[in-house]
């Protein structure tokens, strides 16, 4: 059996930040990263631009051999968790192989969550989670002229974007009834949703799928409303599921993902996990919920690595904010916090700014004198700003006015002053 003073399970945003963590403090303790992956690191948010071409697998790591061997880092690809034993501190790999930790980190991400759709597990279709995901559909493109993407979330917009502008006929069935709406509230989305349509994409929003088949080489699906779809490419982007089979009927405690505390530790010593597959404290409602955005794992997987060297230093999770920044179609949209009100206190403040002519849209949200949440697209705002504005509760009732007109440069103001 290996041996390891620290292994990370996984290799994306959350375990290179918790690999910094520990060697900012510990550069010698033996350290192996492993992942099941056969890539070396890259972020998920690339993977649309894989598909269309515009960038190439080889060119979007996020660290290469050199930095990990300047770091000590043993690295293992192609190889994810398969067993935990904790009762003796070691896992089982996937290639079989044992290792023993003093300390691990589980930050195995989230993989697709398949809808039960009749008739689709018979249905060719794609995801995309992965690299190989992403170059295979890729690869497919050459021979397809049309496509449904099933999913009006990030990925899903993301994806039939970057096919649309290959050339490929795009259909996004929604079942909800606006997109994005973990970020954006229905007047925003149907700003994007707008533009979509006038760059070709056929939308049908509010609308379910309720059966899949075969057609030829593609796939036919079927709506509620009694239309059907053909196309030669079905992509399913209905949301991911933290990855935690390796856990089951041990004793980690997890629900829609892995619980953890304040500080990203798990209920059993020694385990810590952070990133897509954390369940962590949100910071509106004070629950436990699983975050799934690149800002939390960064924030966790930092605080995981302090706490598994025992950093003196470390400070307690604040909390899951949500932030996101898009661009499509040449605009930008960002959302920070919550952004709808009906989802915060009666008495929250909602200062909406709408000019359909110039395209702009920004909405804010203050409560008790504080940030809530704060969205637009096309307006200028720095979402890192806004993102501390909310986590620190920051008192915007002396700057109010000013930070109405002008939340950009009042909110680095107000920040600097924090950061003395």
């Amino acid at each position: 059996m290996e041996q390891t003073k620290y292994l990370i399970a996984g290799c994306s945003h959350a375990a290179l930040s918790a690999l910094n963590s520990i060697r900012m403090l510990d550069q010698d303790g033996s350290l192996t990263l492993v992942t099941k992956d056969d890539h070396l690191p890259y972020s998920p948010t690339v993977l649309p631009y894989i598909v269309s071409g515009q960038s190439k697998p080889e060119k979007v790591k996020l660290r290469d051999d050199e930095f990990f061997a300047q770091n000590k880092v043993n690295f293992i690809s192609g190889a994810g968790l398969s067993t935990l034993d904790v009762d003796n501190n070691s896992v089982t790999l996937q290639n079989g192989q044992e290792w023993q930790y003093e300390k691990l980190l589980l930050a195995t991400g989230a993989a697709p969550a398949i809808p039960p759709i009749p008739g689709l597990t018979d249905t060719p279709y794609h995801v995309l989670r992965t690299m190989d995901d992403a170059v295979n559909l890729h690869a497919a493109l050459e021979s397809a002229k049309s496509a449904v993407v099933l999913g009006g979330g990030l990925i899903g917009m993301h994806a039939a974007e970057n096919l649309i502008k290959v050339g490929v006929q795009v259909t996004i069935v929604e079942m909800r009834p606006q997109v994005l709406p973990g970020y954006f509230d229905a007047e925003a989305a149907k700003i994007i949703e707008q533009t979509f349509i006038e760059n070709g994409v056929a939308m049908r929003i509010g609308n379910t799928v309720v059966g899949a088949a075969p057609d030829g080489e593609g796939a036919k699906v079927s709506l509620d409303s009694g239309d059907e779809i053909t196309a030669d490419l079905l992509l399913v982007c209905t949301g991911v599921a933290p990855v935690i089979s390796y856990l089951e009927d041990g004793p980690v405690e997890t629900d829609q993902g892995i619980l953890v505390n304040d500080c990203m530790a798990t209920n059993i010593a020694n385990i810590w996990a952070a990133g897509d597959v954390a369940q962590a404290v949100n910071f509106y409602s004070g629950e436990k919920s699983v975050g799934g955005i690149l800002p939390a794992a960064v924030e966790q997987g930092r605080i995981a690595g302090m706490s598994m060297i025992n950093d003196p230093a470390i400070n307690p999770y604040p909390g899951g904010v949500p932030l996101n920044t898009y661009g499509f179609f040449g605009n930008q949209a960002i959302s920070v916090g919550v952004s709808d009100e009906n989802a915060l206190p009666k008495d929250t403040e909602v200062l909406l700014n709408v000019n359909e002519e110039e395209m702009t849209y920004q909405k804010i949200l203050i409560g008790e004198g504080c940030l809530l949440g704060i969205s637009g697209i096309n307006t200028d705002f720095d979402p890192g700003i806004m993102w501390q504005l909310v986590l620190q509760r920051v008192d915007l009732e002396p700057v109010k006015e000013e930070f109405l007109s002008n939340p950009t440069d009042t909110g680095r103001d107000l920040m600097s002053r924090t950061w003395r």
